[in-house]
């Protein structure tokens, strides 16, 4: 099978394609044909820095969009042909970016049949992020008000849209350019961190999904009310951003079914979609990477596997 490997640390050039041994599925694991694969920022810093794989050769990449073509023992929730999106578990259970992909059969949900595998593939790994946060950890509630750093990228559009689908008062941080963008989503305020100051503009805030790390940690507990959440996707020692009566916690997600079946019904209601910012083949990962490595992108990047939509699962 064609894969996207690396045999150095480096810029985007160091991503070549490859031919792989196809997986076989496991106990409890299902084969999956991949049709798309989501690129998250994860993926080019990893390519960089070698941080939690260590040294590669390794194959990047951990949302899936596909089809079932073969099952392991004991698999019970899925059958070859079913098609399905989910995240292969973070961080070493990596190799998305390949033509097949074996993984446990409970890392997948059935996909919403109103969505492409493309949108499919834009995702797992950014809305579980966002849920885990916003849903499991802050348990967001109607009426409260939430902070989303970079709303328009990647996570945080899809949080925009978990938490209001939760009955949030929902404030986010982006460029100017990007506002429209966010009122379409149903923010209810837009800040442009390049002329305003978050620290200074909101208060009184319930929850904040910190995306961005840096000095938005401790910025963020300045806007938050007593009891109030900061929720962080950035390592770091947030017990230093502590304040009396605040709570700071650190997510690293993980793959659920439950969490992917929630998702997968809130999309098929139209209350979630994934913004494709740029959608290119599988052979072209270095493209998405330099894409994504500019910061600019207005949601996902996407990488194309299997872009036809026939089952072959004999092959």
């Amino acid at each position: 099978m064609r894969a996207i490997s690396q045999d150095i640390l480096g810029g985007p050039e160091v991503l070549k394609e490859i031919e792989a041994d196809r997986p076989e599925p496991g106990p409890t694991e299902v084969l999956v044909r991949v049709h798309a694969a989501g690129v998250n920022p994860a993926d080019w810093k990893i390519r960089a820095t070698g941080a939690m794989l260590g040294e590669p050769p390794f194959v990047l990449g951990w949302d899936v969009s596909g089809v079932v073509e073969k099952v392991g023992l004991g698999v019970a929730l899925l059958k070859p042909g079913d098609e399905v999106f989910g995240m292969l578990k973070y961080p070493f259970g990596n190799g998305a970016y390949a033509e097949y992909v074996a993984a446990p059969s409970r890392y997948f949900a059935r996909k919403p049949s109103n969505i492409d595998h493309v949108q499919a593939g834009a995702i797992p790994l950014a809305a579980l992020t966002a849920w885990q946060s916003l849903v499991d950890v802050a348990d967001v509630q109607p009426g409260q008000r939430v902070l989303i750093h970079a709303a328009a990228g990647g996570v945080g559009h899809l949080a925009v849209q978990i938490a209001k689908a939760r009955g949030a008062y929902v404030i986010g941080t982006a460029s100017a350019p990007k506002h429209d963008f966010l009122r379409g989503l149903g923010i209810d305020e837009a800040i442009d961190y390049r002329t305003t100051d978050f620290a200074e503009a909101v208060s009184d805030i319930d929850v904040v999904f910190d995306a961005i790390g840096g000095d938005y940690g401790p910025r963020s507990v300045r806007t938050l009310r007593p009891g109030g959440l900061l929720v962080s996707l950035v390592l770091s020692r947030l017990e230093e951003f502590d304040a009396p009566g605040i709570r700071t916690e650190t997510l690293l997600v993980q793959p659920d079914h439950h969490n992917m079946r929630e998702i997968a019904a809130l999309a098929e209601a139209g209350r979630l979609r994934a913004e494709i910012d740029t959608a290119v083949p599988l052979a072209e990962a270095a493209k998405a990477h330099e894409r994504g490595e500019t910061n600019r992108a207005t949601g996902k990047i996407v990488l194309t596997v299997h872009p036809d939509q026939t089952v072959h699962p004999d092959q």
